[in-house]
């Protein structure tokens, strides 16, 4: 992962990286220890923290406020990963920002959502909305990494069968690589001052359709794919097998209603200024992530 490394704080204050087994929280990890820069992995369970020179690993989960405020005494900035769907996500963020501020944090740098709004189509951006809100009356200094909807797991969104359904119509989004996110967080926290009170829309270098996914998918699997127009009432009809709680099927279904709307199509370009390096497009995603197709191989 290519990082701009200038213009470090001095004396290097500890930073906090939660989400460090997942994907994006593992790269930042990496960067940071990579940097020379000293971390504290807050994790639910020590045993699958990455070994990382320098590292430490405290245990801690955003609902027990008690054990978070405990992992992140010491910590000066906090890299905040947004935790999984729930529906009582805000209330998680909530209780891991107060315990954030109890123990002493004084920045916040919080991955949150493009064009987080509460009014936001895509029900889940109004909860990050929501914790931003909290973030800003906390007092702490905060950066806010708005992402659009990952390149690398857009495949996911194509049946074994070859069909991506939903009620999308002929809208586009912006969708960033989850490298590129990481590159960014990376950038901001090794010099966190020249950033703050700052949000960040992080975006590929253009709009995308859903027409146009399934011929990048198409041409790199060798499948012959569509994209397959439901109304929204088709898209929780087909859906209902499933047999997930009714806000994480809002959650699915809106994120093709806001791309329909043109809520996510906007292209930014905060990741080349602030990495140095140019957004990645989706075909070279393609290319550097076979896995995310591989099971329509």
């Amino acid at each position: 992962m290519s990082v701009q490394d200038a213009g470090r704080e001095a004396n290097s204050p500890m930073i906090g990286v939660t989400g460090s087994t997942g994907v994006i929280g593992g790269a930042v990890a990496r960067g940071l220890a990579a940097a020379g820069q000293p971390i504290r992995l807050i994790v639910r369970d020590a045993s699958r923290a990455p070994q990382l020179p320098g590292a430490e690993v405290a245990t801690g989960t955003y609902g027990d406020r008690a054990g978070m405020q405990a992992a992140l005494v010491g910590v000066h900035t906090l890299f905040l990963v947004s935790a999984t769907e729930d529906a009582n996500r805000v209330a998680l963020h909530t209780a891991a920002v107060d315990a954030a501020v109890a123990a002493g944090v004084q920045r916040i740098v919080y991955l949150s959502f493009y064009g987080a709004d509460p009014q936001s189509t895509f029900t889940f951006a109004r909860d990050h909305w929501y914790t931003e809100q909290h973030i800003r009356s906390s007092g702490v200094a905060f950066v806010f990494l708005r992402d659009n909807l990952y390149l690398d797991l857009l495949p996911l969104m194509v049946s074994a069968e070859g069909v991506v359904a939903g009620p999308a119509g002929n809208g586009r989004f912006a969708g960033v690589a989850r490298d590129d996110v990481a590159d960014v967080a990376v950038t901001v926290l090794l010099n966190p001052r020249a950033h703050d009170g700052r949000t960040y829309d992080l975006t590929g270098p253009r709009a995308i359709s859903l027409a146009d996914l399934v011929v990048a998918v198409g041409a790199v699997s060798g499948r012959s794919l569509r994209y397959h127009e439901e109304t929204i009432e088709e898209a929780y009809a087909s859906r209902a097998h499933y047999g997930a709680p009714r806000f994480e099927v809002d959650g699915w279904v809106s994120t093709y209603v806001a791309i329909a709307k043109g809520e996510l199509e906007a292209v930014s370009d905060a990741v080349p200024q602030l990495t140095g390096h140019p957004a990645t497009d989706l075909e070279d995603v393609l290319r550097v992530h076979p896995e995310s197709y591989a099971h329509l191989l």
